[in-house]
């Protein structure tokens, strides 16, 4: 018997830094039950050169890591999503499409690194935290019991996941 294959589609606004990241971390350190996308509600056309700079340097893939819309995700051949989770805030706030299969959502909010300013160093510290804390996030879900969690307690948890160090102001943090 085969094991289930979890469909995961991380979204920001931008898709170019946060969800981008999250997509190439999940895409291989769960590789074995993981299947990770991204999109946005308004996609740059492009993914930010620190994203992929920080990526390639701590060995994660980068080769099919595009700009996309969510409208890919909401159309009636796209792979049904087990887990939507959003990455900035104003994702979290939009109206997001009817997912197909009812997706369990949780908002994991993290600063965004493409808004520092400053030398190209700083730049690049802030997308190795943002790397930093989507991994963190990441490890704690993929070590989740999935399969015998019932759903009420797994939305908790993923929102908790939500709340750990870095998250964004506009959620109460965990204790």
């Amino acid at each position: 018997m085969s094991e289930h294959i979890y469909n995961v589609l991380f979204l920001c606004t931008g898709n170019s830094a946060r969800s981008i990241l999250a997509e190439s971390i999940l895409g291989k350190d769960g590789q074995r039950h993981f299947r990770a996308y991204s999109a946005g509600s308004q996609p740059k056309g492009r993914v930010n050169p620190f994203a992929i700079k920080v990526l390639k340097s701590l060995d994660y893939p980068t080769d099919d890591l595009r700009s996309k819309s969510w409208e890919e995700f909401a159309a009636p051949d796209a792979p049904v999503m087990d887990f939507v989770f959003t990455v900035c805030d104003n994702a979290a706030g939009e109206s997001c499409p009817v997912w197909p299969g009812q997706p369990m959502t949780a908002h994991w909010g993290i600063e965004d690194p493409a808004e520092v300013k400053g030398t190209d160093i700083e730049k690049e510290a802030a997308f190795v935290t943002a790397f930093r804390r989507l991994k963190n996030r990441i490890a704690i879900f993929t070590s989740l019991p999935l399969r015998s969690i019932d759903r009420l307690s797994l939305g908790t948890r993923l929102r908790n996941i939500g709340r750990i160090e870095g998250a964004t102001s506009s959620q109460p943090k965990a204790s």
